[in-house]
């Protein structure tokens, strides 16, 4: 039987292609994020908007690697260390990125 380290070093989180143009190398990274925010519907849809005794009651979101990249590059972020609170209270907050929200009010 295959352990569980094994299975976690085979699973591609991301995938990234190198492309060549004519100003350089460009590196595309891509990840299926479908599986995260299917399981962020769940969570919200049973979560409260209030806060819970245990830390783990006030979980308030789950985001994809590609995303944590993204927020890395905007200045937000080092690796997974916030570097600007309320920027990255704003993302969480703006509409558009409610399906990395797992608790339902505003942060």
């Amino acid at each position: 039987m295959e352990t569980l380290n094994n299975k976690l070093r085979k699973t591609e989180i991301r995938k990234s292609k190198k492309h060549n143009t004519a100003n350089g190398a460009v590196i595309e990274v891509a990840q299926d994020v479908t599986g995260i925010i299917e399981q962020n519907k769940q969570e919200y849809n049973n979560s409260s908007t209030t806060w819970g005794e245990d830390v783990f009651d006030n979980k308030i979101a789950s985001i994809p690697f590609t995303v944590i990249d993204s927020l890395n590059q905007k200045g937000i972020m080092r690796g997974f260390h916030v570097l600007d609170m309320p920027k990255f209270k704003a993302w969480l907050n703006d509409p558009d990125n409610r399906f990395f929200r797992t608790k339902q009010g505003r942060v």
